[in-house]
C-alpha cells in the first residue's frame, strides 16, 4: 500500500513524504489522493519534517522535499481544451477541484497551467534553451541568493523577507492591490514576494521590480478550493 505520511503500525515507519527527503515527491493525478493524506503534506511543506503521535511513543520524521504534483482541469480532463468538448457538470468540475484546500495550495509556491497544444503545433515546435544554459542560469540566481542572505529565497520567512526583498515602492502597491483583489492569504501572499525575489534574482536584478511581481502574481492560478481548518 502506498502512504504518503506515516505508516500507522508499531513502531511507526516512513512513509513516501519522508523517503523523499531531500529529493522530488511527484504526485499525479493529484485530487485522486485521500484527503487525509493531501492534509498530510501541510506539516511537512511548512517544517521540513512530519511528526507522528502515539498513545505509548511520538516519532519525528525529516521530509524537506520538493513537491511536484500534476492534475486535470476536470474529472474527464477537458474542461477548457480546444481540442474536445468537456462532459463535466459545474458540480462536478466543483468537487473535482475542492479536494484540493486553501491552506494546502497555499504551500504551493507555482500554479502553471499548462494547456493542451494542438498536435500541428506539438510536432512543429521549435527547439527550446538547452539545459545547460537553463541550469547555468539557475546556478547563477541562487548563488546571488546565498551571497545576499545566506539561505535560498524559499527559505526566508518574517522579517527576513523585509530585510532582503528589496521591493520597488510600485512593485509593492502592485502585489498589495493583487492580494485584495484575490483574496490572498498572509502566506499566499510571501509566497509570491519569496517568487518574485527568485525572478529578480534569475534577471540579475538587486531590486524587485513591477515586472517581476506581475510574472509571480501569474504563477498563482486561480482554484476554487473548499475551505479547510
Amino acid at each position: 500500500m502506498f502512504y504518503l505520511g506515516i505508516h500507522s503500525g508499531s513502531p511507526p515507519r516512513p512513509g513516501e513524504i519522508s523517503l523523499a527527503h531531500e529529493g522530488v515527491l511527484f504526485l499525479d493525478e493529484f485530487p485522486e489522493f485521500a484527503r487525509s493524506a493531501l492534509e498530510a503534506l501541510r506539516e511537512p511543506l511548512e517544517t521540513g519534517r512530519i511528526t507522528i503521535a502515539r498513545a505509548a511513543q511520538r516519532a519525528e520524521f525529516p521530509a524537506r522535499f520538493q513537491l511536484v504534483a500534476a492534475m486535470n482541469p476536470c474529472p474527464c480532463g477537458f474542461a477548457g481544451s480546444r481540442q474536445q468538448a468537456c462532459r463535466c457538470t459545474p458540480d462536478q468540475v466543483a468537487r473535482y477541484q475542492g479536494k484540493l484546500s486553501g491552506p494546502l495550495l497555499d504551500r504551493i509556491d507555482l500554479h502553471v497551467e499548462v494547456p493542451a497544444l494542438p498536435a500541428q503545433e506539438l510536432l512543429h515546435a521549435p527547439a527550446g534553451e538547452a539545459s545547460q544554459v537553463v541550469r547555468a542560469r539557475v546556478v547563477q540566481a541562487r548563488e546571488r541568493a546565498l551571497a545576499r542572505q545566506g539561505k535560498p529565497n524559499h527559505a526566508l520567512q518574517g522579517q527576513e523577507l523585509d530585510a532582503h526583498l528589496a521591493l520597488a515602492p510600485a512593485a509593492q502597491d502592485f502585489l498589495q492591490a493583487a492580494a485584495t483583489r484575490l483574496g490572498w492569504s498572509a502566506r499566499a501572499t510571501h509566497c509570491t514576494l519569496r517568487v518574485a525575489r527568485t525572478i529578480a534574482d534569475l534577471a540579475a536584478s538587486g531590486a524587485i521590480g513591477t515586472a517581476h511581481i506581475a510574472e509571480a502574481v501569474q504563477y498563482r492560478r486561480v482554484l476554487r478550493p473548499a475551505s479547510a481548518a
